[in-house]
């Protein structure tokens, strides 16, 4: 398991190299984007746990990036921390005003980076801001998105369950239980990529309970998809044989099924919700409703 996931977007080859050898070195994942124009898919689809973002880039700059990913939903609570040339207070005030966490001047020492890097992850996840196993927003987070649906139209709320993940784990351990949370979270993110809206959002509540909000006009469609998705590509967590026999044999004779989704979805159309809760309520009976046989 990685100590975390981070972004290096910087246009100097060296610097780049520098900094993924370095946070490689200790534990870290570790992608780069040479262009802000890269940075922004890369961001979406890599969901890191922290960007560390030159400003003095080719094209789109860092200031531009950093403000188009806080106007994102879903990467409008990702840490960065700029990395510059620039050294003028009136740049660094420019920089936290768009919402950076932390400022960096380059020529600058790596240990000390490193030390603001896991800081800044750790606090984000300490407020209880993100999982640390998807890297998705969390409780405090998806109350905030919660709130916001109250006084928006045109949204659909969904609970996305992995069903039979506790066999998973106990026999496969949580390392590649960890996986599983962390392909769903990947899946969700790239189909909505390809079929959601920019004001959409991913969140991790817990456990296997993932929540969706879209404000797509064919949210049906996107859920479907999302579920075939699942299924086709689940089996790959599992042993050759357990995926043969369809699931895992129990010590009782017992076969506890492959993995699948329960989905339980409610939209802004269905009627007027007094509150959050009542949003939440009824899209976990309808997910409740959704569950597959305990066995096959």
């Amino acid at each position: 398991m990685t100590q975390g996931r981070i972004l290096v977007v910087e246009d100097d080859r060296d610097t780049a190299e520098m900094l993924q050898v370095y946070f490689s070195g200790h534990g870290f994942s570790v992608e780069v984007a040479m262009r802000g124009t890269d940075a922004l898919p890369v961001t979406r689809s890599y969901l890191p746990d922290l960007i560390i973002l030159d400003i003095m880039l080719p094209g789109m700059d860092g200031y531009a990036v950093c403000r188009e990913l806080r106007t994102m939903t879903r990467t409008s609570h990702i840490p960065i921390i700029f990395l510059t040339q620039k050294d003028e207070r009136s740049d660094r005030i420019a920089g936290l005003e768009l919402g950076a966490d932390d400022y960096v001047t380059k020529p600058f020492d790596i240990e000390e980076l490193g030390l603001r890097v896991k800081n800044a992850i750790n606090s984000h996840q300490r407020m209880n801001m993100t999982d640390p196993r998807t890297g998705l927003p969390a409780a405090r987070l998806i109350e905030d998105q919660l709130r916001g649906l109250m006084q928006s139209d045109g949204w659909t709320y969904a609970e996305v369950a992995i069903q039979f993940m506790q066999p998973f784990l106990d026999s496969y351990g949580f390392v590649a239980a960890d996986e599983v949370l962390r392909y769903t979270a990947l899946l969700l993110n790239e189909t909505i990529d390809e079929s959601g809206t920019a004001d959409d959002f991913i969140g991790h509540a817990g456990g296997q309970i993932f929540v969706l909000i879209t404000y797509a006009n064919e949210s049906n469609a996107l859920l479907a998809t999302i579920r075939q998705r699942f299924d086709q590509q689940i089996r790959t967590h599992y042993s050759f044989f357990d995926s043969e026999q369809g699931g895992i044999l129990q010590p009782d004779g017992s076969l506890a099924p492959i993995m699948s989704l329960s989905i339980g979805a409610v939209s802004s159309e269905m009627r007027d919700f007094v509150d959050i809760r009542e949003i939440t309520e009824v899209a976990a009976e309808s997910r409740r409703f959704d569950q597959a046989p305990a066995s096959r």
